[in-house]
C-alpha cells in the first residue's frame, strides 16, 4: 500500500469513527455508506479491522456497529495522566521550593522514560530537563523505578528485548545486577541513583499509585553530587515518598 494510500485509509478510518456519537451509538453499514458517501466494499474492510482489533464492536443480529472497549480504555488513559498532571503539579512546586532542586514527574511511554512535568530548581548548577524528554527505562533513579514496578512478565520481557547501553560510567550494563537494583526497589518502594544517566548527579524516585494500586507514575528529585550529603539524601527519600503518597491518595479518592 502506498503512502497516499494509507493516508487515505487514515483519513476515513477518522470519519467512520466521528460518526458515532451520543444520539447515534449505534450504525450499521448503510447508514455509515449513506453519511461518508464511501462504496460498501472499502466501509466493510475499514469495519472489520476496527472490530477485530477492539475500536468496534458488532452486533451480528443487528447488524450494527457500535464504538469498542479499545477506545474507551485509551480514554482513560489520557483522562488519567490530565488528572494526574492537576494533581501532581502542586507537590511538584513545594518540593522544589523545599529543598531548591529539579522535581519531575515521570511516566512509561513506549517502552521509556518520558518527563510529563518538570519544576526547575533556582541554583546556578542546573541539570538538563525537560518536558517531553525521554530515556531508556534501566538508567536513572526515574526510570528504574518505573521499570520495576511494570508486572513481572513485562519486566522479563524488557530485559530480554532490550541491550543495557552505558550512558555513563556508573549505568548498570549488567542485566543480573538490574534484576537485583528493581528486587531493591520494589522492596523498598523508592528507587536511587548517582550519576547513572547524567554523570554527577544524584536522583531519588517514588511511584503514585491510581486506584487500582497500579504504578502510574514517578515523582523524582535530583541534585548534583556536590550539594548532597547522607542528611540531605535521607531528607529527600522520607519527603518524595511522602510526596508520592499524598498524590497516590488524592488520584485514588478524588472523582
Amino acid at each position: 500500500m502506498s503512502v497516499e494510500n494509507s493516508m487515505q485509509t487514515i483519513s476515513r478510518t477518522i470519519q467512520i469513527l466521528r460518526c458515532f456519537s451520543k444520539d447515534k451509538k449505534e450504525l450499521s453499514l448503510a447508514e455509515l455508506h449513506h453519511k461518508l458517501g464511501l462504496s460498501k466494499s472499502s466501509l466493510q474492510r475499514i469495519l472489520n479491522t476496527l472490530v477485530i482489533n477492539g475500536f468496534l464492536e458488532k452486533d451480528n443480529k443487528k447488524k450494527t456497529y457500535k464504538l469498542g472497549m479499545e477506545l474507551y480504555y485509551l480514554g482513560k488513559l489520557v483522562e488519567e495522566h490530565s488528572h494526574l498532571l492537576t494533581i501532581a503539579k502542586p507537590y511538584l512546586k513545594d518540593l522544589r521550593d523545599r529543598f531548591g532542586e529539579n522535581v519531575y514527574l515521570n511516566i512509561i511511554e513506549n517502552h521509556e522514560r518520558k518527563c510529563v512535568a518538570f519544576e526547575e530548581k533556582k541554583h546556578d548548577l542546573m541539570t538538563i530537563s525537560y518536558i517531553g524528554q525521554t530515556s531508556p527505562l534501566y538508567a536513572g533513579a526515574s526510570a528504574k523505578l518505573l521499570l520495576a514496578f511494570l508486572p513481572p512478565d513485562k519486566i522479563k520481557q524488557y530485559l530480554q528485548e532490550t541491550e543495557l547501553i552505558s550512558m555513563t560510567e556508573s549505568t548498570i550494563t549488567d542485566k543480573e545486577k538490574l534484576k537485583e537494583e528493581l528486587h531493591n526497589i520494589q522492596e523498598k518502594g523508592y528507587a536511587i541513583s548517582f550519576g547513572e544517566r547524567v554523570s554527577g548527579v544524584c536522583s531519588i524516585s517514588a511511584p503514585i499509585r491510581n486506584r487500582w494500586d497500579e504504578v502510574i507514575a514517578g515523582i523524582s528529585i535530583s541534585a548534583p553530587l556536590v550539594r548532597v550529603n547522607d542528611s540531605i539524601i535521607d531528607d529527600f527519600i522520607s519527603s518524595i515518598k511522602e510526596v508520592a503518597a499524598q498524590i497516590s491518595n488524592k488520584l485514588k479518592f478524588s472523582d
